[in-house]
């Protein structure tokens, strides 16, 4: 059965999209905890795949461009492995949440390659846009003590893989915004992107070393949350940017650091220091510069 909402509604199910991605990161590191890296991350996007065909339908391969498909799934299964398994071999719950923290340098990284492969024109504000992002990452990464390269390359240092599959998640998923943009033909393979990061995770989970999976009632139900978290955020979200207010719903999105900080401390009970929360802000003012520093100047291979 298909609707087709109203502009108001579409912008709703737009905003419904960012709270849903915004609970990721706390849910990905529980599911994690309680079925392993590995593991959790396949169960995660195989109960996604089922969710997204119920709502979205399955994928007709035929309808979708060839270049889509080959860049779009490759890019989509490679940022959606870096950001589960950098959340789930996490050294603990705060460094988990720093980690999801610096998955949203992608804006920045967004526009910078949007202005390197389209062409994208950019006012002044970008410079400073980069600048107070990055500086966020280190502030969030230096600890309590602010801003500290030393501190920062320490910590890093002490788990380079998962801070390494969550800067590389940020880049890859830049890439994605960017290539997809030009290839999709206005095509969603999102459903068929899910059934390919669950395939390739439940291969590496075969060759891994990972314990025998062990459901309980309450890891089921986390579960199961964190699927449908997934797949409805993504499902709304077709329907926000194709029907929606656009202008608010960009807007919005880039509060998303602030609300998965929110609620993955209070789902991890993990409290949060004064300069993580600084760092944050200047993540979010980072990206929103760069936004505003590309609104309403159309890219030059558009």
């Amino acid at each position: 059965m298909h609707f087709t909402p109203g502009r108001r509604a579409a912008t709703l199910s737009g905003l419904l999209a960012i709270l849903l991605w915004g609970t990721v990161v706390g849910l990905i590191r529980g599911v994690s905890e309680d079925f392993g890296p590995i593991g959790g991350a396949a169960l995660i996007y195989t109960v996604g795949s089922i969710l997204l065909v119920l709502l979205l339908g399955f994928p007709k391969l035929r309808s979708f461009p060839r270049s889509y498909l080959l860049v779009g799934s490759i890019l989509f299964v490679a940022y959606e492995i870096c950001l589960s398994l950098s959340l789930g071999f996490a050294a603990n719950r705060g460094q988990a949440i720093e980690l999801g923290i610096i998955n949203y340098l992608w804006p920045c990284f967004t526009v910078i390659l949007a202005m390197l492969i389209n062409g994208q024109r950019a006012g002044v504000l970008v410079v400073p846009g980069i600048l107070l992002s990055v500086c966020g990452i280190v502030w969030v990464v230096g600890g309590s003590g602010g801003l500290s390269l030393e501190r920062t390359a320490s910590n890093i240092l002490s788990n380079p893989l998962s801070y390494g599959l969550a800067f590389s998640g940020a880049i890859i998923w830049a890439v994605y915004c960017n290539v997809t943009k030009r290839f999709a033909d206005g095509k969603n393979g999102v459903a068929l992107f899910f059934m390919l990061t669950a395939a390739v995770l439940w291969a590496k989970y075969l060759l891994s070393a990972e314990p025998p999976l062990a459901f309980t009632a309450s890891a089921t139900i986390e579960l199961c949350v964190t699927g449908s978290a997934m797949a409805a955020g993504y499902a709304f979200w077709n329907v926000g940017i194709l029907r929606g207010n656009l202008t608010l719903l960009a807007t919005a999105s880039y509060f998303t650091p602030v609300f998965s900080a929110v609620f993955a401390a209070v789902w991890l009970s993990t409290p949060l220091t004064t300069s993580f929360w600084q760092g944050v802000a200047m993540v979010t003012a980072g990206s929103l510069l760069c936004w505003a520093a590309t609104r309403g100047r159309p890219a030059k291979h558009a």
